[in-house]
């Protein structure tokens, strides 16, 4: 039978989720509510997926990479799990896992990303300087679609022509079409042009050494052991897609939930040092990343509903955000609470080695935007969301401001 296309019948039946439903993609909240009450181990058998939506049962999946495995990638597309498992360290299990990130670390290392502030402060200007006159403009499209993909390219000495081009190959590589859960051709097409890409790259940067992280990578040796250029070809990849997709939709996603909140925003507003608590509490409340998959290794009962050995579950990241066993009031925006239990960057094994960088972006984007772009607006048109089984955030963000001065630092 197919499903009511009414969203309020959807929320007020029995539990229900399915991550291509673009209706979901609106507001998957509520539905995560109900799974946790009445389906915290939910089976979608149409998908064949099962679901774990309780903060203490994502984080304990999260914890246990001997039993929930990222060998067949962290996906739930079926139709890519073995290009994912080349592409990604993220689809490896210790102790291979802890091999590569050890030898990446040795390369992407805190210092290199502290280094970047001024940079990120730098590029943020300089994109606000091109629309500033206007009094408006796509947050995305000018601004925050921008930012992460040039941070991460001024990083792997990725020349500034070609960052258009492998920012549009990034946003096909996460798109999905309305009612089909299959990584579209031209998202295969995008991943392959990537994986191309940074093959020619790498060869380039083994010929010519620079200073940048691609260089690092390549000289990174542990005990006579050093990284592979497949193995190198992976981490760029997983820059470009989970370090430019996630923090332009986590800038527009913390725009938007300060605006519906005026208490919170005027809060920020009056004391730039929240701004950093403003970041974390976006990354809780409503995160760009809303799921990663796993495969079980054997059989488990879990709530009294039997996972098979193989099964592809889905650990509910946003789900887990707002469970009110660890948040109290967790549908609430507020920049003052206790996020140390967020979900956002995962937990253990593989924790997200871009969280750091993440953060300082988003920090020091947004306090570049509160400086120049005064008494920013939203209109009520024009906002249109992404479609993805995983990413959450905005294609489109348009904003109204006054241009303000930039101050010297």
């Amino acid at each position: 039978m197919a499903e009511p296309t009414n969203l309020d019948s959807i929320r007020d039946r029995e539990p229900f989720f399915d991550p291509y439903d673009w209706r979901i993609h609106e507001d998957p909240y509520p539905f995560y509510a109900r799974l946790r009450e009445k389906a915290p181990v939910y089976h979608n058998e149409e998908r064949d997926f099962f679901a774990l939506s309780r903060h203490a049962d994502v984080l304990s999946a999260f914890r246990d990479p001997e039993l929930f495995s990222n060998a067949q990638g962290v996906s739930l597309e079926r139709d890519v799990r073995e290009a994912r498992a080349v592409m990604s360290f993220l689809a490896i299990d210790p102790p291979e896992h802890g091999r590569l990130r050890a030898l990446v670390s040795s390369g992407f290392t805190p210092r290199r990303v502290r280094a970047q502030q001024t940079p990120i402060r730098n590029l943020a200007h300089r994109y606000i300087d091109d629309f500033v006159e206007k009094g408006q403009c796509d947050f995305i499209e000018e601004f925050a679609g921008r930012l992460p993909m040039d941070v991460v390219s001024e990083m792997l000495g990725v020349p500034a022509p070609d960052r258009d081009a492998l920012r549009a190959f990034a946003d096909l590589v996460v798109h999905r079409e309305e009612g089909n859960p299959a990584v579209p051709q031209a998202g295969m097409e995008a991943a392959a042009e990537l994986l191309r890409y940074f093959a020619e790259h790498v060869n380039k940067s083994r010929a010519n050494p620079e200073d940048d992280l691609t260089g690092a990578l390549i000289k990174a040796e542990i005990a006579g052991d050093r990284l592979a250029d497949t193995e190198i070809i992976a981490f760029l990849f997983l820059m470009i897609i989970a370090g430019n997709e996630t923090t332009t939709k986590l800038l527009a996603n913390a725009l938007y939930w300060l605006s519906k909140n005026p208490g919170e925003r005027s809060r920020v507003e009056a004391n730039p040092k929240l701004i950093a608590s403003w970041v974390e509490e976006t990354l809780r409340y409503d995160p760009s990343s809303q799921l990663l998959a796993r495969t079980t290794t054997r059989e488990l009962t879990l709530h009294g509903t039997a996972i098979p050995k193989g099964a592809r579950v889905a650990l509910l990241v946003g789900s887990g955000n707002r469970d009110e066993r660890v948040f109290p009031s967790p549908d609430r925006f507020d920049i003052t609470r206790n996020t140390t239990a967020s979900l956002a960057f995962g937990q253990g094994t593989h924790f997200c080695l871009g969280a750091s960088l993440a953060r300082l972006e988003s920090c020091v984007a947004l306090e570049c935007i509160l400086e120049r772009l005064l008494d920013w607006q939203l209109p009520k048109e024009g906002r249109v969301r992404i479609h993805s089984s995983n990413v959450r955030g905005f294609a489109h963000f348009p904003i109204a401001f006054q241009p303000g001065p930039r101050r010297s630092s």
